[in-house]
């Protein structure tokens, strides 16, 4: 494959297809690429060329066909028809500029063509009555949706009349736009081709077949699910991220870890649900220890105390801290389901973990990062990171109704907090960005981006930190930054960052005790 170099711009040039002149990227213009993703090809009945095919006639013979179409005239199939076979020679054309004629524009209607009436709305529909049908005789067989093409789709099946009605009920509660509705129907049509009262359409059937098609999995599945017909099946990322990390462990070994994990996240009758992120870092701690043990034994119960104070002795500082931690759960659980006849980490001491003072960040750090911040999402996000010492995840979670504009109010995390003039301003800017770019958007997160903006959810933790990734002062730096000014300025008092933070009792003295720290050095050091 050729390699371009970095700053390479693509020349102007012709449309292998339609033969049209622009500036795109690839060999065919952009109309052309989605026209060929949709039609077979074969040899044009008018230009005897090898191109994707529409009733016969290639892209290039449409356009032809539509210059010498008439203002105002009719434009059934027949006439269309007619227009195709006349068709004798072809005058190119630049891309995008086919369409146009010579007559005075019409007012252009909202979400139409100049002069073109607005579509209208699908009709009522509702779920079709199966009526009298023939159950199938094996309804587990999985079926292939590969083999259909959106040409032989069931246009006229009432399965595919309720499924746009309800496409388009929620593309308007959800402001989805004009590209995704059309997108979204096509899938609807290529997936309901064919169905019956009682069939399931499973996630791994389709995603391969739309995907394919450039078509949007997502939210073609929230319309079949709200229609009670969808399955899914597709494996979840926890059970893939479990077998990536007990890959290569003793068969006896990894059985017995296994169900750890499991009973972390789940809970049981005497604990509490774990958050996922939670049980990854231990799996991810144990796993170094358990790919040793691999070797000489096959189950744990074979895991003695000499064994584990062996591993730890090569681990120094917080290694040794979390590792030893997430071991000493592992052996607990182990032996509390009688896996194990002994608990090898019993009365090993994890040790009281002494951390290191907090530092400030230096001035040019955070210009840097006020540098990187270069939309109004981003400077948002910046701001309440540093003033109002936000985590991501509740940057993330912030509702519209978290802002309180009138009184100057913002909620973070169930605190209500004043709002300075600085993030005011940013707010304002941010909310004003999100009226013009998504002004018909459902999703009530303050937020939100391309992918959100058609959805409910809250964006994730990654798109909310990626500016400032490999800064210096990164978010969560930032954070720890202005809750250290805070212990600086009002003294280092824990029931003072408590109150105005809502940190815990250990997290306030850990701030308290680092201003102590930095006033104190600051108080030996010479008057210069």
């Amino acid at each position: 494959m050729a390699r371009f170099p970095k700053g390479y711009v693509k020349p102007t040039d012709s449309c292998d297809s339609c033969l049209a002149w622009g500036n795109f990227s690839g060999r065919l213009c952009p109309t052309c690429y989605m026209f060929g993703r949709g039609h077979d090809a074969a040899a044009c009945t008018g230009c005897r060329r090898v191109q994707p095919l529409k009733w016969n006639y290639c892209r290039l013979c449409w356009c032809q066909a539509r210059l010498k179409a008439v203002v105002g005239q009719s434009t059934d199939e027949t006439d269309v028809r007619d227009r195709l076979a006349a068709v004798r020679h072809h005058q190119l054309f630049f891309v995008g500029m086919y369409y146009r004629r010579r007559t005075t524009p019409a007012a252009r209607t909202r979400g139409g063509r100049r002069g073109a009436p607005r579509k209208p709305p699908p009709a009522l529909a509702w779920r079709p009555d199966p009526g009298w049908r023939q159950l199938p005789l094996f309804p587990q067989i999985p079926r292939d949706y590969s083999g259909l093409a959106l040409a032989d789709a069931d246009l006229a099946s009432p399965w595919l009349a309720w499924a746009k009605y309800l496409a388009h009920r929620l593309a308007e509660t959800r402001g989805w736009g004009r590209n995704i509705r059309f997108a979204v129907n096509r899938g609807l049509a290529l997936v309901l081709t064919g169905y019956v009262e009682g069939d399931v359409i499973r996630h791994t059937e389709i995603f391969a077949p739309l995907r394919a098609l450039d078509l949007p999995v997502g939210h073609t599945v929230t319309v079949l699910d709200e229609m009670g017909i969808f399955e899914d099946d597709s494996e979840p990322s926890f059970e893939r991220w479990l077998a990536e990390r007990l890959e290569g462990l003793a068969p006896g070994i990894r059985s017995e870890a296994e169900r750890w994990p499991r009973a972390l996240r789940d809970g049981g009758p005497r604990s509490l649900p774990r958050r996922e992120g939670t049980v990854w870092l231990y799996l991810n701690r144990v796993r170094p220890a358990l790919l040793e043990w691999s070797n000489p034994y096959d189950h744990l119960r074979e895991v003695t105390r000499d064994d584990v104070l062996t591993y730890i002795k090569t681990l120094h500082g917080h290694q040794r801290h979390d590792q030893l931690v997430a071991l000493r759960s592992l052996f607990t659980w182990v032996k509390r389901n009688g896996l194990i006849f002994r608990n090898p980490t019993s009365r090993i001491k994890v040790g009281q973990y002494e951390y290191a003072v907090l530092q400030p960040l230096l001035p040019e750090q955070v210009d840097r990062s006020v540098a990187a911040a270069a939309t109004p999402a981003t400077r948002l996000i910046l701001a309440f990171a540093a003033v109002h010492a936000a985590r991501v995840a509740q940057i993330a979670n912030l509702m519209l109704d978290d802002i309180d504009l009138g009184n100057r109010r913002l909620t973070i995390a169930g605190r209500v907090r004043p709002l300075d003039d600085l993030t005011l301003k940013l707010l304002l800017d941010w909310l004003e960005h999100r009226r013009n770019r998504w002004p018909n958007t459902a999703n009530l997160h303050l937020l939100i981006n391309n992918q959100t903006a058609t959805q409910t959810s809250r964006a994730s933790n990654h798109w909310i930190s990626a500016a400032m990734r490999g800064q210096d002062a990164t978010l969560e730096r930032l954070r720890v930054d202005r809750q250290l000014e805070e212990a600086l300025t009002h003294g280092p008092d824990p029931l003072h960052l408590a109150e105005v933070f809502g940190l815990d009792e250990k997290t306030a003295m850990r701030y308290a005790d680092s201003a102590r720290a930095l006033l104190h050095q600051a108080a030996e050091q010479p008057l210069q």
